[in-house]
């Protein structure tokens, strides 16, 4: 059914656009007398100049498409490649919306409409074109990472039980991959599976305007369970219309702008930063898989290099490991000059890694004043903080003594116990950001830590079909204030100078005999401490032993300090000499590692680790972001299912499919129990 005034709002768009030409073609006698192509053609271009303004005024992405399709149909809205190279598909926005609305009438057909629609797509055209496909069909959408074949399911499970998904829309090539999966899950496999790339009907001149507001749920966001329990954000058109405006005042995003983009599409920085914010300001946009970036993070700056992006970044991992893969002889052929913004963001943001790859890259172009250190959720839609895209990023070296009391006392670069933080900006207009104490709900003193609490326009509906959780979380109220409901995020930080810093998460902070330790802390301290350690893959957490909190560490070593060995080998006085596999990973530098890890925790953080775990490359649990799951990694830890190469603790751990390791080598034996 067709909402009138749903529709009647798109039409006085367009006839606001017809009104900026008219009054354009009277401002001279000589422009109402010509109406020759030239003057046609510069009516459009004037009218493509006023658009923005046009576009500032819709309340949905469904007209934000519809208006750029009508005004400017053959603009290269998103460009594919392949390769992670240079095979290219492309999508214009006349192209997008004839897709979307094909899409759109066979949801509407099979009456959908206010219904959830799983999407199910590798990264790249065909999942825009689904997502918006719902969008135009009133259909909420639920983006989904695509699982593996033959691999455990019971994530999307959770999702679909979650969601009350009837529909997965996905790629015929997805589909045929995950039927022999599908056979042994009755509830995904009597879903009703749609392949949009398998469309052969011409439906799309069937599609109805759909009855939706700003008010209207546009998709739900599952969140990536970085500290627990994946969550479905409700995000609105409304939510996504203002955080748009958001970002395109802080990157400084323009028509010129060009972006290069490999995150994920079904995450929230990838969706909305990489995906819908192009769209909105009306500058293409390059993507690439993330799998092809992570295979070789050079693609990624030789994409930026090659189509002169002036936006582009990802969370701080990214930076790292291009300083760890990108070779020096491989930088003479990258541009990286018209680099403008480099967003960094989703995970904690190291002072170290700006510096060194500023430094690193500044030869190919590359300036410090690019990085965009920001601050942002799902439950915020995406963008909460950022700070001036035309200056470097601003840096503060705090006492580390007085942040773990939650006081923020400020240092020198040349003080011993330091930690330096990147600040994330100020909150954009529209948007409020308070620290507050967690415990008591009243507002911290300046230069006291607290947990950051939003508000604005941007802030999500809730947690779909949870209630509770929905009030606790996103109707938060401080004591000695009567300001409208906050969003708790959940994070640990302070302002300073009126910018935002953010010090961690607030379930993940470590408490061990009093003292407040955050785990990225440790983290960065254990990764520095031998090189057989990979960047970014390593999780602190505490389990309870006897009544006591006591600290873990599991750590991924790198490939080329793993060596399969046979039984045979195997020296009797080795940590694994209880093992009964025929065949198994050692760490031939074991000790050397453990050891350097316990003395840099000591030192540093006045900490004894009681456990140091280390794992085979590529197996710590993550997110679909790239963010370490360090509530995964203690509960894997306690089941006994991390993928163990290596193992110095003062009790028996188990290795992956219930194997013991029992730790003699100069180890105290003793059977702790271990309580969650």
């Amino acid at each position: 059914m067709v909402n009138s005034i749903i529709k009647n709002q798109f039409n006085s768009n367009l006839s606001q656009a017809e009104h900026l030409l008219s009054a354009k073609s009277n401002l001279t006698d000589s422009h109402k007398e010509e109406g020759n192509l030239a003057q046609n053609i510069e009516d459009q271009n004037y009218l493509q100049s006023n658009l923005p303004e046009i576009i500032a005024k819709t309340t949905t992405l469904v007209e934000v498409l519809r208006l750029r399709s009508h005004y400017q149909p053959d603009q290269l809205a998103y460009t594919f490649l392949q390769d992670g190279e240079t095979t290219e598909i492309n999508l214009t926005y006349q192209e997008l919306d004839c897709q979307a609305r094909l899409i759109a009438s066979l949801l509407q057909n099979q009456g959908l409409t206010g219904q959830r629609a799983l999407l199910i797509y590798p990264p790249g055209l065909e999942f825009i074109t689904a997502f918006f496909g719902c969008l135009y069909a009133g259909v909420t959408a639920v983006p989904a990472y695509p699982p593996r074949p033959n691999r455990s399911m019971e994530r999307l499970e959770a999702i679909v039980d979650d969601a009350e998904a009837t529909t997965v829309l996905t790629t015929h090539s997805v589909w045929q991959k995950l039927k022999s999966s599908l056979a042994k899950q009755e509830k995904l496999r009597t879903l009703n599976w749609l392949a949009t790339d398998n469309i052969v009907t011409h439906l799309e001149a069937e599609w109805e305007y759909p009855y939706i507001d700003q008010d209207t749920l546009a998709f739900l966001q599952y969140t990536s369970g970085s500290t627990g329990n994946p969550k479905g954000v409700m995000v609105t058109h409304g939510n996504l219309i203002h955080n748009q405006k958001l970002i395109q005042d802080a990157f400084g995003h323009n028509q010129q702008s060009q972006g290069v983009i490999w995150l994920p599409p079904y995450h929230d920085m990838g969706l909305i930063g990489g995906i819908i914010q192009p769209l909105y300001q009306g500058f293409p946009v390059v993507l690439m898989s993330p799998m092809h970036f992570l295979q070789k993070p050079i693609r990624w700056l030789k994409a930026i290099s090659r189509y002169q992006a002036t936006t582009s970044g990802g969370p701080n991992f990214a930076y790292d490991l291009c300083l760890h893969k990108i070779q020096p002889e491989q930088l003479a052929d990258l541009d990286l000059s018209s680099w403008q913004v480099a967003f960094n963001g989703a995970e904690p943001i190291k002072a170290e890694t700006i510096e060194q790859f500023s430094s690193y890259f500044g030869e190919c172009g590359f300036g410090s004043e690019a990085f965009y250190p920001c601050y942002g959720m799902a439950e915020s839609t995406l963008f909460i903080s950022g700070g001036n895209h035309r200056k470097v990023p601003v840096i503060k070296v705090v006492r580390e003594a007085e942040l773990e009391n939650n006081q923020v006392v400020l240092a020198n670069e040349e003080s011993t116990g330091i930690r330096r933080l990147v600040s994330c900006g100020e909150a954009f207009s529209g948007t409020t950001v308070k620290i507050v104490n967690p415990e008591t709900q009243t507002e911290c003193q300046p230069q006291e830590v607290g947990e950051i609490w939003v508000a604005g326009d941007s802030v999500a509906q809730g947690y779909w079909n949870q209630p509770e959780l929905t009030q606790k979380t996103f109707q938060a109220h401080t004591n000695n204030s009567k300001a409208g409901a906050f969003l708790r995020t959940g994070d640990l930080g302070f302002m300073l100078d009126g910018e935002l810093y953010v010090t961690g998460r607030l379930k993940d902070v470590i408490i061990i005999r009093g003292r407040n330790h955050y785990p990225t802390d440790i983290e960065s301290t254990v990764e520095s401490s031998h090189e057989a350690l990979a960047p970014n893959r390593s999780a602190a957490f505490t389990v309870e032993v006897n009544g006591s909190e006591k600290l873990v560490v599991v750590a991924e070593v790198e490939r080329r300090y793993q060596k399969i060995l046979h039984q045979s080998s195997i020296n009797h006085n080795n940590i694994y000499s209880d093992l009964e596999d025929s065949s198994w990973n050692s760490c031939p530098n074991f000790p050397e590692i453990t050891s350097n890890i316990k003395e840099a925790i000591t030192k540093h953080h006045g900490l004894q680790a009681y456990a140091i775990v280390l794992l085979r490359i590529g197996t710590i649990p993550k997110t679909s972001s790239g963010k370490i799951r360090r509530y995964a990694c203690r509960r894997d830890f306690l089941e006994g299912t991390l993928n163990i190469v290596g193992v110095d603790a003062p009790m028996q751990i188990k290795q992956k499919q219930s194997k013991t390791i029992s730790l003699t080598a100069g180890i105290r034996h003793k059977q702790d129990k271990i309580t969650a």
